[in-house]
């Protein structure tokens, strides 16, 4: 019998710094998400209304669990300014124990 995934990190991507940043903040503020890490520096391509586009973006790395996963999605998509903003979650299979009880502790 498999594991139930406890842990996910949750991938985002923002448009700027202060989308990001108040992303971030929102989510450990309200206690869904442990600890919100934000990456400078991609260039995202995609496909867009039949054409290739690309934009400059900040990678959001959330962790959380997943039964806060429900409200993360929800808190991004009311603070993101996409139409259809990245998120997806990637389960933790393993990790540091003391590191992801953090990360239960923190989260409710």
């Amino acid at each position: 019998m498999s594991k139930a995934i406890k842990h996910l990190l949750v991938l985002t991507t923002c448009p700027g710094s202060i989308t990001a940043k108040q992303i971030a903040q929102d989510l450990v503020a309200n206690d869904v998400a442990a600890c919100v890490n934000i990456i400078p520096g991609l260039t995202s391509y995609f496909k867009w209304s039949n054409k290739v586009d690309s934009d400059d973006e900040l990678l959001l790395l959330i962790k959380t669990t997943s039964d806060c996963y429900p409200k993360v999605e929800k808190r991004i998509k009311s603070l993101h300014p996409y139409e259809l903003p990245e998120i997806i979650a990637v389960p933790i299979k393993e990790g540091f124990a003391d590191y992801l009880r953090w990360i239960e502790n923190s989260t409710k």
